[in-house]
C-alpha cells in the first residue's frame, strides 16, 4: 500500500491543515502504516490496541494543539499511531530496537510525549497535575489523559479521579479524561466497572433519543423544563454515570471509530472548562479481521508475523519458556494440594496461568490491573490457612511494595510471589525491566528469596517456596533458560543452601585456610565466582576459562553464610553475579555476611548498573552489562588477573 498522504504528515501541524474530509483516508493509511511497520519489525511490538485506537489519535491531534496541549497516554502500548504523527514515522523500522524508539511514551524522545508511562492507570493522575500547574503559572491550555478501560480497574485511577473532579482553593483543572473502553485489558475483562460499562452502553438507545429531543426542543419553552427533569430522571433510565458523582462532565459513549462524532465532540469539550469526561467506544484490532477475532493472541506481535495470514509458526521446536515451567508447576501443585490459589492482576496469559484458569476456575482469581488489591487478596487468603501463590511480572510487583511489607511479610503469611520477568526484559525496556526485586525484597524481614538457575531448578524452587511456612519469592526471567530437563517429581531444595558447581584446581591445591596469606598458584588470584539466578551459566563458561570456583547459591536469603564463609576462606577473591542492580542486590548480600564473619577479602560486584537500562536485544544487553560469558571474563581479569598475587589482611587471620 502507498502511504501518499501519510508521507505528507510530520507532525499534528501539518495534520491539523488537511481537510476533514481527507482524514477518513489518513486514518485508512496509518492503520496499514502500523500494521506494516510491526510485521516487519525484528521485535513485533504491540498490535491490537494500537489499531483500535488510531481515529482516536488522528481526532486528538487534530482538535488539539500538541504539544502546548497535553496529551497523557496511559500504559502507552497505543501510542504507534501517535508517534507516526509526531515526526517519527521513518523511525518506526527500529522500534524496540537497540538505539531505536521505544514502544511507550518518553520524555526524552519527543516533545509530544508529555509524560513517560509503560505501566497502567497513571495518565489522570498525571493529567491532573499538568492541568493544575497551567491554572498555577496563568496558561491556558488543556490536559487530556487516555485511559483504556482495563486501566480504570486500578484504584490509582480513581483516586486520580475523586480529586481531580473537586477544586482546590477554588481553581478547577480543565483536564478532560477520555475513556477508551474496547472491552479488552490484554486478557479478557474482570471486575464489576467492566460490567457497569457494558450496562451505560446497553443506554445508547437513551442517549441518541436524548440528543435527539434536545434539538427539537430547543428554542422552546419546553428546553429548560426538559433539562431539569432529565437531571433527575436520566439514572432511572440510564445507569447513574459514577464519573459524573465525581465532579466531571460525562459525554458518550461514543463511537470511537467513526471521525465525524469525534471531531464535533472534542472541539465542544475542548472549549469547556473544568473536568471532562468523555467516554470513547472502540474495538481492539479494528480494521485487521485476524485481531478483531483474536484481541488476546493478536495483543502483541513478537514472533513471525505475516499481515496477510497472521502469526507464522516455526518449524525449530520451541524451547520451555520459565514462565510454561511456572504454569505447569501450578497444576501440578493446585493437584497435590487443594488449598493452593491462584492470583494474577490481570496477566492470565503473560503469566501462564491459561491452563490453571480451566483446570481450577473456582481456585483462579484475576483481580483486574489492581496490584495492591492482589496482594493484600492473597494476605487474607492466607489468614484463613490457604496457600495463595501470586504470579506477577517483576516490575508491577514494585506497585504493591507496602501490601507486602504490611500486610504480608509483618504477620509473616505463607504467600508465594512468583515473580516473572524478573532481570532485563528486552524490548519492552527500563518500564518493564525487573531489575530491583533482589534489593527491595531481601531487605523485608522474614520474606526468603530465591534464585533458581535453570527450568528445572525453577520447578523445585517453586515447591520449596510453597512448603515454606512464610513469605516468599522465587524470581526467573523472561524467555527460556538453559534448556535443562525438567524433572516431574517435584523436591524440595535444601533450605537457604547453595552448592559448588566448579571448583577451581587451585583452591584444591591451596587446600584448607587461607590464613597464611598463601598466594595461590603461579602469582594468580584463585577466584570463587558466587552466581544468583540464570547468570549461572555464564559463570560457569567465565569460570572454566579462568579456572574459579563456580557456586550457584540458588538463595540470596536466606543467604549461605556457612558456604560463602568457606569460600572466602580458600580464595583470594570472591565475584558476585546477578541479573539485578549492583545496589542493595545479593553481591550485597554477600559483603554483609563477610563483614559479619569478621572476613576481610576483596569482592568484585557484577550485575545491573546504576541506570535505567535501554530497550534492544536482551542478549545484547546483557553483553553491555558485562553480564555474559566474555564480560564476566574480562571483568574478573581486569580486578584480579593482572595483579601480584593478593596477600590476606592480618585481621583475616
Amino acid at each position: 500500500m502507498t502511504y501518499s498522504l501519510l508521507q505528507t504528515i510530520n507532525s499534528p501541524a501539518d495534520l491539523r491543515r488537511l481537510p476533514r474530509s481527507e482524514l477518513v483516508r489518513l486514518a485508512s493509511e496509518l492503520r496499514a502504516f502500523v500494521l506494516d511497520s510491526v510485521s516487519r519489525s525484528k521485535v513485533g511490538g504491540h498490535l491490537g490496541s494500537n489499531l483500535g485506537a488510531v481515529e482516536l489519535t488522528v481526532a486528538l491531534h487534530y482538535v488539539f494543539n500538541t504539544p502546548q496541549d497535553r496529551l497523557v497516554w496511559d500504559v502507552g502500548h497505543q501510542t504507534y499511531p501517535h508517534k507516526v504523527l509526531t515526526g517519527r514515522r521513518e523511525q518506526m523500522n527500529l522500534l524496540r530496537q537497540f538505539g531505536g524508539i521505544s514502544g511507550f511514551p518518553r520524555r526524552d524522545e519527543s516533545e509530544y510525549d508529555t509524560f513517560g508511562t509503560g505501566h497502567s492507570s497513571t495518565s489522570i493522575s498525571a493529567a491532573h497535575g499538568m492541568a493544575m500547574a497551567a491554572k498555577l503559572k496563568g496558561e491556558d491550555r488543556k490536559a487530556v489523559a487516555i485511559i483504556g478501560d482495563g486501566s480504570m480497574t486500578a484504584g490509582m485511577a480513581f483516586e486520580a479521579l475523586n480529586n481531580a473532579g473537586v477544586s482546590h482553593g477554588g481553581l478547577l483543572g480543565d483536564v478532560l479524561v477520555i475513556l477508551n473502553d474496547n472491552d479488552m485489558s490484554i486478557s479478557p475483562p474482570v471486575g464489576a466497572l467492566n460490567k457497569y460499562l457494558a450496562r451505560l452502553m446497553s443506554g445508547s438507545i437513551y442517549s441518541a433519543a436524548r440528543e435527539g429531543a434536545k434539538s427539537v426542543l430547543k428554542n422552546t419553552p419546553l428546553y429548560e423544563f426538559a433539562r431539569r427533569f432529565e437531571e433527575h430522571t436520566k439514572g432511572m433510565v440510564v445507569p447513574g454515570t459514577i464519573f459524573e458523582e465525581f465532579g466531571f462532565n460525562y459525554v458518550g459513549p461514543i463511537d470511537g471509530h467513526d471521525l465525524d462524532s469525534l471531531i464535533p465532540t472534542l472541539e465542544n469539550l475542548r472549549d469547556k472548562k473544568g473536568p471532562q469526561f468523555l467516554h470513547v467506544v472502540t474495538k481492539k484490532g479494528q480494521g485487521y479481521k485476524l485481531a478483531e477475532a483474536d484481541p488476546v493472541k493478536y495483543h502483541a506481535a513478537s514472533g513471525v508475523f505475516d499481515p496477510a495470514i497472521g502469526f507464522v509458526k516455526s518449524t525449530t521446536p520451541a524451547k520451555t519458556t520459565f514462565t510454561q515451567v511456572f504454569g505447569e508447576w501450578l497444576c501440578d501443585m493446585a493437584e497435590q494440594d487443594k488449598r493452593l490459589v491462584g492470583i494474577t492482576p490481570a496477566m492470565r496469559e503473560g503469566s501462564g496461568m491459561v491452563e490453571f484458569h480451566k483446570r481450577f476456575p473456582t481456585r483462579y482469581h484475576d483481580v483486574g490491573i489492581a496490584e495492591q488489591h492482589a496482594v493484600t487478596f492473597a494476605a487474607g487468603l492466607a489468614c484463613e490457612g490457604l496457600k495463595p501463590v501470586v504470579a506477577i511480572y517483576s516490575t508491577f510487583l514494585q506497585r504493591a511494595y507496602d501490601q507486602m511489607v504490611h500486610d504480608v511479610a509483618l504477620q509473616n503469611l505463607p504467600v508465594v510471589f512468583a515473580l516473572d520477568r524478573a532481570g532485563l526484559v528486552g524490548a519492552d525496556g527500563a518500564t518493564h525491566a525487573g531489575n530491583y526485586d533482589i534489593a527491595y525484597t531481601r531487605c523485608i524481614p522474614k520474606m526468603a528469596v530465591l534464585t533458581p538457575a535453570d527450568e528445572n531448578e525453577c520447578r523445585q524452587a517453586l515447591f520449596t517456596a510453597f512448603q515454606h511456612d512464610g513469605p516468599s519469592t522465587v524470581r526467573y526471567p523472561r524467555g527460556a533458560g538453559a534448556g535443562v530437563p525438567i524433572q516431574k517429581e517435584m523436591a524440595a531444595l535444601a533450605w537457604g543452601k547453595g552448592e559448588i558447581r566448579r571448583s577451581s584446581s587451585r583452591a584444591q591445591r591451596a587446600g584448607g585456610s587461607n590464613n597464611s596469606g598463601a598466594a595461590g598458584v603461579q602469582g594468580q588470584a584463585r577466584v570463587a565466582i558466587l552466581a544468583f539466578g540464570t547468570v549461572l551459566y555464564p559463570a560457569l563458561v567465565a569460570g572454566e576459562s579462568l579456572d574459579a570456583t563456580v557456586v550457584n547459591m540458588r538463595f540470596v536469603k536466606p543467604l549461605d553464610h556457612e558456604l560463602v564463609a568457606e569460600i572466602a576462606r580458600t580464595h583470594d577473591a570472591l565475584v558476585t553475579v546477578e541479573e539485578g542492580c549492583v545496589m542493595g542486590g545479593a553481591g550485597s548480600a554477600v559483603l554483609e555476611s563477610l563483614m559479619a564473619a569478621g572476613l576481610n577479602v576483596p569482592v568484585l560486584q557484577l550485575g545491573l548498573p546504576d541506570e535505567f537500562i535501554e530497550h534492544g536485544d536482551a542478549g545484547k544487553l546483557m553483553a553491555l552489562c558485562g553480564l555474559d560469558a566474555d564480560g564476566i571474563e574480562q571483568a574478573i581479569l581486569k580486578r584480579f588477573g593482572a595483579r601480584p598475587a593478593l596477600v590476606r589482611p592480618a585481621a583475616n587471620q
